[in-house]
C-alpha cells in the first residue's frame, strides 16, 4: 500500500466517519459523508459505484431545500439558531459542555449552512433558470 493510497485511506475514512456522526448531530452530515468516499474512492476504486447515488441524493436534498419559499426560511432560521447557539455556547458559563469546541462546531455548521443555502439557490433559482 503506496503513501497516498495510506493517506486517502485516513483522509476519507475520518470524514466518512465524521460525515456519518453529523447525520443525526448538527452539521452537513451528508455532504462529509459524499467527500469522504470520493476521497476513499481514489484508494479504491470499486467504491465508486456507491458515489453517484449519493452525490444525486446530496444535490436533490439541496435543491429541495432552497424550492419553496417556507423550507428556505426554515433553513435560514435554523442556520441562524446555529450560529446563536455557538455564540452561546461559547461565552455562557451556566450552559452543560460549555466551551469553544463546541461553540465552534455549532458556528461551524451554521456557517457552512449558510453557505450551502447559497450554493443551492443559485443553482435553482440563478440566471436562465426556469422554475
Amino acid at each position: 500500500m503506496g503513501v497516498k493510497r495510506v493517506a486517502y485511506t485516513v483522509l476519507g475514512g475520518a470524514l466518512l466517519l465524521i460525515g456519518v456522526a453529523l447525520l443525526v448531530l448538527p452539521g452537513p452530515g451528508l455532504i462529509l459523508v459524499v467527500a469522504g468516499l470520493a476521497i476513499l474512492a481514489k484508494a479504491f476504486p470499486r467504491l465508486e459505484r456507491f458515489l453517484a447515488p449519493l452525490r444525486a441524493r446530496a444535490a436533490q436534498v439541496a435543491e429541495d431545500s432552497v424550492r419553496s419559499p417556507w423550507r428556505l426560511a426554515g433553513s435560514i432560521v435554523v442556520g441562524a439558531g446555529l450560529i446563536a447557539a455557538g455564540v452561546v455556547w461559547g461565552v455562557v458559563a451556566e450552559v452543560p459542555f460549555r466551551g469553544w469546541s463546541v461553540g465552534g462546531s455549532l458556528l461551524a455548521s451554521g456557517v457552512i449552512l449558510f453557505a450551502l443555502l447559497a450554493y443551492s439557490y443559485r443553482q435553482v433559482h440563478g440566471p436562465g433558470r426556469s422554475e
